[in-house]
């Protein structure tokens, strides 16, 4: 099984990598998240990998963080949920936040990620709210990454409206540095986010 990729990265778009390894290209499916870790193409790129084999396909889904792949493989233990599907919630949710949705039961949060109903909702967090203790995963300790429920709206509402999302990110960063009281605040962050890029 291929557990790690390194090597340069020949192209990527926000659902694909094609990492090259000793003149082989490795077609990888990736989350949001990690397309938006990964360097510019021609670089060199580095990816946690699982490895899913079935009858009739090998496919491999790649992650930026260590953390990301197991929260994955742990998606991948519901019923009801395939890797296309994990990889989904992923790309529509940070990691931080659908462990938090998770752990405290937020079926509403969790509703909102295309591909997860009301019954999917409650199979996730009825099985793995106990048994995501071994992640890591936590929300950053300054108040200017805007990585909150509001920020993450905000980056998604930027994004939407074709901001690119570095730009997006950097943007709510600055706002909420500068006005560190909107960090709760969708609308306040929104606009001061826009306000920063104009």
């Amino acid at each position: 099984m291929i557990a790690h990729l390194r090597g340069r990265l020949f192209s990527k778009t926000p659902n694909q990598a094609i990492v090259e390894c000793g003149g082989v290209g490795y077609d990888v499916n990736i989350s949001v998240a990690t397309f938006s870790a990964l360097p510019a193409e021609g670089a060199e790129a580095s990816l946690h990998i699982h490895t899913h084999v079935r009858e009739d396909q090998f496919a491999l889904f790649g992650f930026a963080e260590r953390d990301e792949k197991r929260l994955f493989e742990k998606l991948l233990t519901i019923s009801g949920i395939g890797p296309k599907l994990a990889i989904t919630v992923l790309s529509g949710i940070s990691s931080d936040r659908l462990v938090g949705a998770i752990r405290s039961g937020d079926h509403g949060t969790l509703t909102k990620i295309p591909g997860i109903g009301k019954k999917t909702a409650e199979r996730v967090v009825l099985e793995l709210k106990d048994k995501l203790d071994d992640l890591a995963v936590t929300l950053p300790a300054t108040a200017a990454a805007g990585r909150t429920p509001a920020g993450d709206d905000a980056l998604s509402a930027l994004v939407n409206l074709g901001y690119a999302r570095p730009v997006a990110q950097q943007a709510i960063e600055t706002a909420i540095a500068r006005n560190p009281d909107i960090i709760s605040d969708f609308e306040a962050i929104f606009r001061a986010a826009m306000a920063v890029i104009r």
